[in-house]
């Protein structure tokens, strides 16, 4: 499977979505602050729900260690409110129908599934520096540890 072109040391590219909320969340409200900002396929599915719930089990040392969560899919905001009711999430989830962040960030891509290709979202989680530039990229994400792999790095960078 293909790699985000994104390059740890570059900026991360700006963009604006909607949260679980309803409300409207920049990438650039979070300057000065570290970003946690990690893509997955869909809502409510088996990976998708083990990684939010890893990051929501470890929000708090992330938030202690400087770091804000933001997950994303191309599901919608009504979507993501079931999902976080349903799991239990108390981490940011934002709608992206329109795959504005997701092909920003360059994880739109072929992706083969039992024999078939299709486009979808690569999961790929970005470690994003106070100052906008990107710290660290994990491609092609197996979600088992993943969370914890990302809150030692951000713990060693800091």
């Amino acid at each position: 499977m293909a790699s985000s072109s994104l390059k740890e040391g570059s900026a991360a590219p700006e963009f604006c979505l909607f949260n679980q909320n309803s409300e409207k969340i920049c990438l650039k409200d979070f300057k000065g602050k570290w970003v946690v900002l990690y893509f997955y396929p869909k809502d409510n599915t088996p990976g998708c729900k083990q990684e939010a719930a890893d990051f929501t089990a470890a929000k708090e040392s992330f938030e202690n260690n400087g770091a804000v969560i933001l997950g994303v899919s191309k599901d919608t905001v009504a979507s993501h409110q079931k999902f976080i009711e349903k799991a239990e999430l108390t981490i940011t989830l934002l709608a992206d129908p329109n795959l504005t962040a997701i092909k920003l960030f360059d994880v739109w891509q072929l992706k083969k599934f039992m024999g078939k290709e299709n486009m979808g979202t690569v999961r790929t989680t970005f470690l994003i520096r106070p100052d906008g530039k990107i710290a660290k990229v994990w491609n092609n994400v197996r979600v088992q540890g993943h969370a914890d792999a990302v809150l030692e790095e951000l713990k060693k960078r800091k």
